[in-house]
């Protein structure tokens, strides 16, 4: 999984080197671009000194020299069309191995702060190539810009550059001015440039696919190549019984059935997590899965904490030593009958929380901005190529957790110092996962406590672009003919690289966020539309033949285990579904990532059709994890541009139906089938109350029974 760290050291000197060459050629006027300026040396000045360059009657030629493995030229100073949101570029030539890329540096979103848009990055052949620019990778369309050239390879690799246009951004047919704007309702900027109904729209039953992902891989008797994929572990490092393991990727040399200690617990017990939100209890199947996933307790090394490995260190990284905590938290959770996973969870409570106050300075607040916390040193980790600081947000989400569960305020502070520090970022701080379970937490706080956390900044922050990890949010745009709007990953990675992992993991964690802050219902709702929609490309057989790495696995005919992600382009096919082992031979023989897979019971849980093919009904409680008791609340997003009225399935008991975006009543005491209205391009928040039950209010509260409706009732709907 290697998409997971950071840039290589070269590329790292060569923004170094980039940022002198900027800084040389600041005070050099800017000029415009032509094509021609590909056979004009003079326009290169701004180049590695070691490159051998040469402009020829076809173009630019770029040569890598002895002695080193990458070559680059740079034209700086740049002024570009201020409509410009696609470049088409034609390599006339390409040989010795060599693997060509273009970039943009500069000024590109923010004054006074260079980045890098990387557009390709290790293409191989020739021929014409177009690449979508993300209209938030270009917001200052005024500033000069550097072009940059090059080719990785071996001495002699060379590419020669025939033309590079600058082209207006192409116009998406589905994305229609906006004439609806429902009151009371916020936006996501990213949310507002997604089409409202994406084309071609297929909605998959994500919680059959679920369970029939669950049979499959723990199936101890298929047969085939590369089966069965899992197998049980008798080495007993934590625990006096066997446990089992999954592949993270299917064929991957050194997780073979039967090597101990090899299993990824983001793997093993995201599977657990992810049948058991479709509705399967794992305790009762072949083996008791929630009991073996005790095995992630690092008892035995004597770190006493939930790792993605039976014998784990600390001080990697971050989100690996947070995440599988969360996910084992959430199965604490789901199965409160297990007493030994409530004590775990509070043991790594415990220890979490006092890495909150050692890392705490002293104005009380907690410094975050490291790559990761060593637990055997006591010191924070900084590996000098990236940092994380978004985990605070997990800190903030497991904190809060283990307050809901045990009622012990010194987590409920750790929580609120954790979100006290995320406050005072200037900086996007999202690194890889956790960011969106901070800000589920921050809105839970809002609601439950009557905090005042800064949702909506940090909502942004989820669906914009980090800052700490270049490039890293929600994508947007139409790949090759697709909508792949929605997915979670690299923004300026070659055009874009989504990963299914991501994806579900933030729409587990942002769902819940709709029902403690409404305003957010429609912009959710459209996201999840788009996301749920996209997904389905993650998976064999959903484009057509050649848009996937690798000749076709014949093992999985129903098509379960998705790809590791979905790359905007990868050898000449748009979109294409891949992954990180074999584009970058490192080991495994596929893409087909079961660490993602493993979580799409997420939108099992989460997602349901409707009578309207493209109203969803979305459940706000499936993955809100320690949560007070609530009533049946789903989430209904109405993409069309005329009203539409959707069918619910209540019972035999009677009900009265409130929606919490319009403080109204949308049915009284009805039961069996009803229908309710949802206005033209705008959402409703159904919460399914008992129709006799009795109404009070407690300040901003809403309550029935005794059971909180509304967290923001403004004393109407009653």
């Amino acid at each position: 999984m290697t998409h997971r760290f950071a840039t290589t050291g070269w590329l790292v000197l060569l923004n170094l080197l980039v940022s002198t060459l900027l800084a040389v050629a600041a005070d050099t006027p800017g000029r415009a671009w032509s094509s021609a300026l590909l056979r004009d040396a003079t326009a290169w000045p701004h180049s590695e000194l070691d490159a051998h360059i040469a402009p020829t009657p076809q173009g630019l030629r770029v040569e890598v020299v002895g002695g080193r493995k990458h070559a680059m030229v740079a034209a700086s100073r740049l002024v570009l069309p201020e409509d410009v949101g696609r470049i088409r570029v034609r390599v006339a030539n390409v040989g010795g191995g060599a693997r060509w890329f273009i970039r943009l540096h500069g000024e590109l979103r923010r004054p006074g702060e260079n980045h890098t848009l990387h557009l390709s990055q290790a293409a191989a052949a020739a021929g014409e190539r177009l690449f979508d620019i993300d209209p938030r990778l270009l917001q200052l369309r005024d500033q000069p810009l550097q072009l940059q050239l090059g080719v990785e390879g071996a001495p002699g690799a060379f590419a020669v550059f025939e033309e590079v246009d600058f082209l207006p951004a192409p116009k998406r047919s589905n994305r229609q001015p906006r004439t609806v704007f429902q009151p009371g309702q916020k936006d996501i900027a990213a949310v507002e440039l997604m089409p409202n109904l994406p084309e071609p729209f297929k909605l998959v039953d994500w919680r059959e696919k679920a369970r029939a992902y669950d049979q499959f891989v723990f199936d101890f008797k298929a047969q085939g190549e590369f089966l069965p994929l899992v197998w049980l572990d008798d080495s007993h490092i934590n625990l006096d019984r066997p446990t089992f393991g999954l592949p993270s990727y299917v064929a991957t040399p050194n997780q073979a059935r039967g090597l101990t200690n090899s299993q990824e617990g983001v793997t093993c017990m995201g599977a657990v997590l992810g049948a058991t939100l479709v509705g399967l209890d794992k305790s009762r199947q072949e083996h008791d899965y929630v009991n073996m996933c005790e095995a992630w307790f690092n008892t035995q090394n004597g770190l006493n904490l939930v790792l993605n490995s039976q014998w784990g260190g600390t001080g990697g990284t971050f989100w690996y030593e947070m995440f599988t905590h969360i996910v084992f938290y959430a199965l604490a959770d789901r199965y409160p009958e297990k007493p030994r996973l409530t004590e775990i969870m509070r043991i790594t409570a415990d220890r979490w929380r006092q890495v909150c106050l050692e890392l705490s300075a002293s104005s009380g607040l907690p410094n975050f901005n490291h790559t990761s916390f060593n637990f055997r040193t006591r010191q924070a980790v900084d590996n000098g190529n990236w940092r994380e600081p978004d985990a605070a947000a997990g800190m903030a989400w497991m904190q809060y957790a283990a307050w809901r569960k045990f009622r012990d305020t010194n987590y409920l502070a750790a929580a609120e110092s954790s979100l006290n520090y995320l406050q005072g970022r200037q900086a996007n701080p999202y690194y890889e996962v956790l960011l969106p379970y901070g800000t589920l937490t921050a809105a839970r706080l809002n609601a439950e406590l009557g905090r005042d956390y800064k949702v909506d900044r940090l909502l942004d922050w989820c669906f914009g672009i980090s800052d700490c990890r270049g490039g890293w949010g929600i994508l947007v745009g139409n790949w090759g003919g697709y909508d792949c709007d929605g997915l979670q990953g690299s923004i300026d990675n070659q055009g874009g690289y989504a990963f299914a992992m991501n994806t579900f993991a933030q729409a587990g964690a942002l769902v819940p966020l709709a029902r403690y802050d409404p305003q957010y219902a429609r912009a959710i709702g459209k996201w999840m539309l788009n996301l749920v929609n996209s997904a389905r490309l993650f998976y064999p057989g959903a484009m057509p033949p050649g848009h996937e790495s690798g000749a076709p696995w014949k093992g999985d005919p129903q098509h379960l285990i998705a790809y590791e992600g979905l790359r905007y382009e990868w050898e000449g096919k748009s979109p294409c579904a891949t992954g990180d082992p074999v584009a970058m031979k490192w080991g495994p023989k596929t893409d087909l990532g079961l660490y993602g897979s493993s979580y799409a019971g997420i939108l099992g849980a989460i997602v349901r059709p409707t009578s309207d093919a493209r109203i969803l009904q979305i459940d706000c409680l499936a993955t809100d994890f320690f949560r007070a008791p609530a009533y049946p609340t789903f989430l209904y997003y109405n993409p069309h541009s005329q009203a539409r009225r959707v069918s619910l399935a209540l019972g035999e008991q009677a009900v009265t139906v409130y929606d919490l975006v319009g403080k109204q009543i949308l049915a009284r005491k009805v039961k069996g089938k009803t229908k309710i209205f949802v206005p033209a391009d705008s959402a409703v928040i159904a919460v399914v109350v008992p129709a006799d039950g009795l109404v009070r209010h407690a300040g901003r509260t809403l309550l029935v029974n005794d059971i909180v409706v509304d967290y923001w009732w403004d004393g109407t709907g009653k």
